[in-house]
């Protein structure tokens, strides 16, 4: 009977001691296996298509783990000085020319610059602002991102009603891959102090990862004069 309280205490200390083991080595090993994962999938894509005679893997007979993605940066990083001068862009706009002559091909291109042009803007706003609306119900709050300022026949049709709209990203946990797309009153969302990746920890971890804050006078609101995207 004595000994009870001994082996519940070292059983504690053992358990213990692994749970601070797994919370060291999970996240370190779950980045590793996921940069190597990443590396291996660019090499498949890109190892391929290097001649036989320019892959040095074939002369040194030793595997070189992410040598498809440096090629492939090279490759990118090169484009784009080429797309920049007089001649790059004569040919961008002539392959251009050619993918709009393509019905389906041409509403996916288009799309697709759009969204890259707008997200790797070096002045671009969009996503770099969390808040906070009310969803799904009153009371209940969900975080979203803040993607921009509603725009075009949206825009039209929902300020007709004398508020403009914002157009927010309401993602899911534990995978915020997808979500909703949502136009909400400005006076309808609370700006966050969060960063965008804050607030991805928080989502990912189900509300386990909550960044550090320091407490204001009180919630800030969207004023119908102030652009959500220029903060609190």
């Amino acid at each position: 009977m004595n000994d009870s309280p001994e082996r519940i205490s070292l059983a504690t200390r053992i358990r213990n001691n692994f749970l601070t083991g797994l919370i060291i080595c999970a996240p370190l090993a779950i980045t590793i296996w996921l940069t190597f994962s990443f590396i291996r999938w660019a090499d498949s894509w890109v190892k391929p298509y290097i001649p036989a005679r320019y892959n040095p893997e074939n002369y040194l007979d030793v595997a070189m783990p992410g040598l498809g993605m440096v090629i492939a940066i090279t490759l990118i990083t090169l484009i784009g000085f080429l797309g920049k001068n007089l001649i790059g862009r004569s040919i961008v706009s002539f392959g251009e020319s050619v993918l709009h002559r393509m019905p389906l091909v041409r509403t996916i291109y288009k799309s697709l610059k759009q969204i890259f042009e707008t997200v790797l803007k070096e002045q671009s706003t969009s996503f770099k602002k969390c808040g906070l609306i009310e969803f799904p119900s009153p009371g209940s709050w969900a975080l979203v991102f803040i993607s921009g300022d509603a725009q075009g026949e949206i825009a039209a049709r929902l300020n007709e009603h004398g508020e403009e709209m914002v157009c927010v990203f309401l993602a899911p946990t534990p995978v915020p891959t997808a979500g909703f797309l949502m136009f909400v009153p400005r006076s309808k969302i609370v700006m966050l102090d969060m960063t965008p990746e804050e607030g991805a920890k928080l989502l990912i971890s189900g509300g386990l990862l909550a960044p550090d804050y320091r407490p204001k006078a009180g919630p800030t609101m969207i004023s119908s004069n102030v652009s959500p995207l220029q903060g609190t």
